[in-house]
């Protein structure tokens, strides 16, 4: 392949070396053949599979670059093309550029830089740092020149913190297009900084980095090498953690925006009229960022309990780092700021020039400071919303400015509450964890919504199975895992943490707890029959109640309905008072037809349960079955005052055929169809399936066909 990638280039350059690579193989393998002992032929290997993925890296950037048209490759070429006429390395425009600095000071000590950000040292300044970040990023291979100008960035101290973080994305993002370790070196090197913001973005490019090219590692020892070494250090294992959780995080994200999209924004907009009559700001904001539930919500949404609980679990996601902001700012990435490739990485800092369009507005000007303030410190939108959210601002009815500007003041106030010694005693990583989660959500917008993502791969489509990558395998102790394992399963990701368990499991084989959540990820995936096994292995084990319900569960599910309900019958005698067991032992007698039986389950559950509805759908169908008309009918009208589904409509109108009453009961089934939950194609089946039971209790054969003929011809 790599063959027919070089002949394509048509380069003279890249023949050589690929035939260069050729003849090392073959002479290593005939000095193998001949039987000749050569103890470096191992690292001669990894070199020779080294250099053929570098050759493979530059003949795909070669074509790219001449047939892609692609942004990367253009930036490249002019950047090429000005260096050429200039004359002139990164490296000396840099230092050019900090000699003209300190010139500036010594001959003009009044002028404060960077005060006018139109200036023409602001404007040199701005072009120098568009420069560095652009070298970073469109550099293949770096050499002393980048080891230099990386080292001048760091230790000149002419570069904020903010100039020094997009200048550590630009390196991650060259490590996407252009494989090299010493580009992981560069980055651990930044990661020792200690610089904030700085640290949390070498440290995610490492790792999405390490992930990304996982297959290649094993042919890269110095990387084990750093690796082995990096995990000597416990706090870095530690973040490094904290950083895997929250890009595995990003996967509920789609999940996130979908339901808000589909599901809470539109049930908000019907009680906007009440929220803008009964929010309180002060309480209701995310301001008390160590509060718990809100008490006014109850109130709010006392009239609809699933928009409350709602609230409560966003509230929640949010608290732990979940991106729920995705969709609400996604429209709000057409600004010409978001046309600067840089500035998709770029952090938000109170003196950005982006403070003018605020300073400059007669709403928002009193409140510049605490604005810039408020959205430089809130945890809870990332850095790229919060540019967007003040491009957005200028644009807002005065009203809405008012509001907005009310409610950052709040936030502000909220934050400044809170002790941030206190927080970093408690939780020394808090804001390290912070500005990961914002830093992860800001890459994840630019490989979803930037007018470049199509030069990259996204990496967010992928698994994101880190935890089975070399580089955490190296780092970490087998066990480590678990915690994923944990956030795997708490988030009904049961794939994922099935694999995990699955492999503790060997080397703890009498772990009950192991073998019952495998169980549960087995039945969630609906692969009932291992289930079983792996719920009965935990019953031999521990046998409790909560198993044998489970393996009766698996059971009813594979047609084993005897064998189910002996274990429900178990179950029960462990915990008599569980309606959900005797409802279950009665959903077996069910399945069985044995209706009295069942029916002395349901009434128990009914008992113990007296304003439960839905006992009595089952409770009516039973003396349907038996043939117990007016009873069923009885239990029906009471079902009838709370919401019926299809199935119910179907079976009302079952009992009203029985009863004689064809019209009423044709009346019925074309509800349950014109309810749009149910296809002609599906009622038809289910009428069918129950074509038994009706003629058992005297509906002649022949009037079902022609009954399902004359509904059809009513509903069209």
């Amino acid at each position: 392949m790599l063959s027919q990638l070089v002949d394509a280039t048509s380069s003279g350059e890249y023949s050589n070396e690929f035939g260069d690579i050729v003849a090392a193989y073959k002479n290593m393998l005939s000095y193998t053949i001949d039987g000749i002992n050569d103890p470096e032929r191992d690292k001669i290997y990894k070199k020779l599979v080294q250099a053929t993925l570098k050759l493979a890296d530059k003949s795909r950037g070669n074509l790219l670059s001449r047939y892609s048209g692609w942004n990367t490759y253009w930036i490249k070429q002019q950047s090429e093309k000005e260096q050429r006429l200039s004359s002139k390395t990164i490296v000396e425009s840099v230092d050019d550029l900090i000699f003209k600095s300190e010139l500036d000071k010594l001959l003009y000590p009044e002028m404060e830089s960077g005060s006018d950000p139109n200036s023409e040292s602001s404007l040199r300044h701005k072009q120098l740092i568009k420069n560095i970040f652009n070298h970073l990023w469109i550099t293949d291979n770096y050499g002393e020149a980048e080891e230099s100008l990386i080292s001048i960035t760091i230790e000149s101290g002419k570069f904020k913190w903010y100039e020094l973080s997009i200048f550590t994305s630009a390196i991650t993002l060259s490590l996407f297009r252009m494989w090299q370790p010493e580009k992981i070196k560069y980055l651990f090197s930044l990661y020792y900084t200690g610089i904030e913001q700085v640290s949390e973005r070498s440290l995610t490019g490492i790792i999405i980095a390490l992930h990304y090219y996982n297959n290649r590692l094993q042919f890269y020892p110095e990387i084990t090498a750093f690796l082995v070494k990096a995990g000597m250090d416990e706090r870095f294992k530690n973040q490094t953690k904290a950083t895997v959780l929250q890009i595995i995080r990003s996967r509920e994200t789609e999940k996130l925006s979908r339901r808000l999209r589909d599901e809470i924004i539109p049930k908000m907009a019907k009680y906007s009229p009440k929220i803008e009559e009964k929010l309180d700001l002060e309480n209701i904001l995310p301001s008390e960022i160590a509060g718990g539930k809100n008490p006014d919500w109850s109130a709010m949404f006392a009239d609809s309990e699933d928009i409350f609980k709602t609230m409560e679990e966003l509230t929640k996601l949010q608290m732990e780092g979940a991106d729920i902001y995705m969709s609400a700012f996604s429209n709000l990435k057409n600004f010409d700021f978001f046309n600067e490739f840089q500035n998709w990485f770029l952090p938000f800092y109170p003196e950005h020039e982006i403070l003018n369009i605020v300073f400059n507005d007669e709403v928002l000007a009193s409140g510049t400071n605490d604005l810039a303030e408020a959205m430089y410190k809130t945890p809870f939108i990332c850095n790229s919303d919060k540019y967007s959210l003040v491009y957005n601002l200028k644009f807002l009815p005065t009203s809405q400015k008012k509001m907005m500007l009310k409610v950052l003041r709040m936030e502000l106030e909220g934050i400044r509450d809170m002790n941030d010694g206190d927080l970093k005693l408690t939780d020394p990583d808090h804001s390290f964890k912070i500005n990961i989660t914002q830093y992860i959500q800001d890459l994840y917008r630019f490989f979803k919504l930037s007018p470049y993502k199509k030069e990259f791969e996204d990496f967010f489509n992928g698994k994101l199975d880190i935890y089975n990558s070399f580089f955490f395998k190296t780092l970490f102790d087998h066990n480590d895992d678990l915690l994923f394992a944990d956030y795997f399963f708490n988030k009904n990701f049961f794939e994922d943490a099935r694999t995990i368990l699955l492999e503790h499991v060997q080397d703890d084989p009498s772990n009950v707890q192991l073998y019952e959540k495998i169980g549960y990820c087995d039945q969630e995936l609906f692969d009932y029959e291992n289930a079983l096994k792996n719920y009965q292995i935990a019953e031999l084990i521990d046998r409790k109640a909560w198993t044998c319900k489970k393996i009766g569960y698996c059971l009813r599910k594979i047609g084993k309905t005897e064998e189910a309900l002996n274990y429900y019958i178990q179950a029960e005698e462990m915990e008599s008072e569980n309606s959900h067991t005797t409802m279950m032992i009665g959903n077996c007698y069910l399945d069985l037809k044995e209706y009295g039986k069942a029916l002395s389950y349901y009434f128990k559950v009914e008992y113990n349960n007296p304003g439960n509805f839905k006992i009595m759908r089952p409770i009516a169908y039973c003396y349907l079955a038996m043939g117990r008309l007016d009873d069923s009918y009885k239990y029906y009208q009471r079902l009838s005052s709370d919401k019926l589904n299809v199935h119910d409509l179907i079976n009302m109108g079952h009992l009203a055929l029985c009863r004689g009453q064809k019209k009423e009961a044709v009346d019925l089934y074309r509800q349950s169809i014109g309810s749009g939950e149910l296809s002609k194609e599906k009622f038809t089946e289910i009428f069918v399936e129950d074509t038994a039971l009706l003629i058992g209790l005297g509906v002649e054969k022949d009037e079902l066909s022609l009954l399902l003929d004359y509904l059809f011809f009513v509903i069209g």
